[in-house]
This record gives structure tokens, sequence and C-alpha cells, in this order.
């Protein structure tokens, strides 16, 4: 596949060109976090029980990760604008790799969930910094297309990584998964000094005291065109989240589905977020980003009722043109809502990135704990969360477009 694009990068006459390396490391950095959050969950029964504890209390090494990674990001933007790209890709890597390796030799659960924290930190500089460094190379259609491509990395992380998880599994053991991330966090940091290096220049860096700090986001806060599609991906992220945690229950408790089977299916919705992803920018060049990830809510809205529609009856063919819909919606909005939300903030783009990770990851985690821990069939509370979602990233789009 032909990717490498051309463009202008903001305000700099030098073209930049997307090669298929630079691509490979944008969506490494994206999709770091998802893998090593995602590569464990088959484990979990098994963790527990060499560590000594009931499985319910695993609970707290997923929670732990989304609090860290959530709060981290706050500081990560900043930082990076006052003093650019590549330290805190580095140190966050270095950080990622650190954790890591205390995961893999952790000998009680409060140790395993320090790690956890410790991989937290560290990876959500990637993850932020992804998109910032995407907005520091391009912008317009090449910045929606780049956006598209590393979104597709990093929806598709957690489709993948329980599959690879199940194979660690049942090879050398679930201490083995912390042992890869972290050599993929080694390669992703040789990677990115061979390839991006600084994207930052220091006639664009912004001061981050504590005041302007706190005053940038609270004017990004305030701004229609970053607010707006921010929620809007934010919700709908959420309900990716939330469809990973829920459909468990339903395919492999009330359809009988094996845990294989399960990873197969996580595995293929990937091939639906990457046809999205790749159509995504297309649409939006002939018609418009807003109007696109407006589609896209309608979509996605298509397949929560479709989910409802079946409820607790629901076989695996209605719950997976349900799952379909909602994730093909899905994966219109976010590319778009993504480089909607980034692309009037050039001077501010790791503020702004930041803010929408920390949006992504709250409601990543509330609506997580939403779908799971609600009573009632998994379906249709499942479809209730990802209707929810949809209506009120529709909603988030259009109050966004009226404060243009």
């Amino acid at each position: 596949m032909d990717t490498t694009i051309s463009a202008a990068a903001p305000g700099s006459a030098a073209p930049v060109r997307l090669t298929g390396r630079l691509l490979a490391v944008l969506a490494g950095l994206a999709a770091l976090g998802a893998l090593s959050t995602n590569i464990i969950l088959p484990a979990f029964p098994s963790m527990a029980s060499e560590l000594g504890v009931d499985t319910r209390d695993m609970g707290l090494v997923l929670s732990s990760f989304f609090l860290a990674f959530a709060s981290g990001q706050l500081f990560v933007g900043p930082v990076s604008d006052r003093w650019g790209r590549r330290a805190p890709v580095l140190g966050g890597l270095a950080l990622f790799i650190a954790g890591s390796l205390v995961c893999v030799w952790a000998p009680t659960l409060p140790l395993l969930v320090a790690g956890r924290v410790v991989q937290a930190l560290g990876v959500c500089a990637a993850s932020v910094l992804s998109r910032a460094i995407a907005r520091d190379l391009f912008e317009g259609d090449a910045l929606s297309r780049t956006l598209a491509l590393t979104m597709v990395a990093m929806a598709a992380a957690p489709g993948f990584s329980p599959l690879l998880g199940s194979a660690m599994e049942y090879g050398p053991g679930w201490r083995a998964s912390f042992a890869l991330v972290a050599a993929l966090g080694l390669v992703l940091a040789l990677a990115y000094v061979a390839t991006v290096g600084e994207t930052h220049p220091a006639d664009r860096r912004a001061a981050a005291t504590p005041t302007a700090v706190l005053r940038g986001y609270a004017g990004l806060a305030r701004d229609g065109r970053f607010i707006g599609p921010a929620l809007a991906v934010s919700v709908v992220i959420g309900g990716l989240y939330a469809f990973f945690a829920a459909t468990p229950a339903m395919l492999m408790g009330r359809i009988g589905l094996s845990a294989l089977q399960l990873g197969l299916f996580f595995a293929c919705t990937v091939f639906v977020v990457f046809a999205a992803g790749m159509l995504a920018p297309r649409l939006a060049r002939r018609f418009s980003a807003a109007g696109v990830a407006r589609s896209g809510c309608a979509v996605a809205l298509a397949g929560a009722l479709t989910m409802l529609a079946g409820g607790e009856d629901s076989g695996l063919a209605q719950f997976t043109a349900a799952a379909v819909l909602y994730l093909f919606g899905m994966g219109l909005v976010n590319p778009l809502g993504t480089a909607m939300a980034l692309g009037p903030f050039s001077r501010q783009a790791g503020l702004a990135s930041s803010l929408l990770g920390c949006l992504q990851m709250a409601c990543a985690g509330g609506m997580t704990a939403l779908a799971s821990l609600a009573g009632g069939s998994p379906a249709l509370t499942l479809g209730a969360v990802l209707g929810g979602a949809s209506v009120f990233a529709c909603a988030a789009l259009m109050a966004g477009r009226h404060q243009r």
C-alpha cells in the first residue's frame, strides 16, 4: 500500500512526506497503550491464582492504569509544547519499559498495580504525542488521512491484543506479555530516534507555567472548535472500550463461544475499523469532515438500536451485525473528529491532544464500568450505552458547529 503523502508542515514551506516508516512509528505510539492493557485480559484468572487474590481484584490492574493514563496526559502535552516532543516521547517510553519490567517480576498484586501505574504514566506520552506530532507535520486533508491511519492502529490494538495475550498465556505465561510490550517499547524508541526526531521547533513553543497551562485548558474547554468534536470522539471511543468489556459476558456467557473464538471475533472487528478509517478521509474530501462524522454517529446509532432490538435473545449473527454498524460508525467519527479538534491549534497541539486524551480515558473508564457492572441483559445494557454515546456524539458535533 502506498502511504506516501506530501504536505507543507504548518509554519514551514518544506514539504513533509508520510512514509511507511513514519506511519509505522506514529501508529505504534498510538497503539502501545491499548495493546499493553488488553493483552493481559485473557490471563486474569491465572494471574489471580498465582498472586493469591480473587479474580475480581484484578480490576485494579485496569482501573489503576486508566486513572494514571488519563491524569498523566494533562502534564505531557504542556511539557511537550514548551520543551519539544523528543524528550517526552523518549522519557515516556523509558518509563513504560521500566514499569513493564516491574510487572514481569511482581510477586504481589500491589507491586503489579504499581508497575501498571508506572507503565501508564510512561505510555500516555506516546499516545498524546502521536497526535501532536501528526499535527506538527500536517494540516488539512493530509492531517485527516494521517490521523485516520494512526487511529485505525489505536482502535485495532484492543481487537488483536487479546488473541496475542491468549497465545502468550498458553505458551510462556502471562509474565511474558509484559516482557513483550517492554521489548516493543524499546523498538519504538529506537525507531522514533531514527525516523521522526524533533517536530516542534523552538519558535513555535509555548510557555508552560501552571497559570498558562490552566488558562490554555480553560480556553480549549470553552472553544467550540475543540470541545464539540473532542467530546464526540471521546464518547464513541468510550463506547469501543465498553464494547470490549461487555462482549465476553454476551458471547461467552449467553451464546457459548470459547475464549479462542472470542479472541478471533475481536480480531475480526479490526477489519471493520480499518475499512472505516480508510474511507473517512476520502468521504471528507468529497463532502465535509463534520458531515461525514455526523453520518458516522447515525451509523453507530443504528448498530446500538440493532443490539437493543435483539436484547437478551440476540444470536451471534444479530450481535455481530450490531457490532459492525457501531464500529464502522465509530471508525468514521474518530479520525475526522480528532482532526477537527486539533486542526485549529497548531501552537497548542500538545495541550489540545492532552485534553482530548484525558477526555477519552475518562469516558472509557466511566462507560466501561457502566457496561460491565450494570445489571440485566449484557446486550441491552451495552446497546443502551452505545446508543447514548451515539446520540451524545452527534449533539456535541452539532453544538461545536454552531460555535465555530
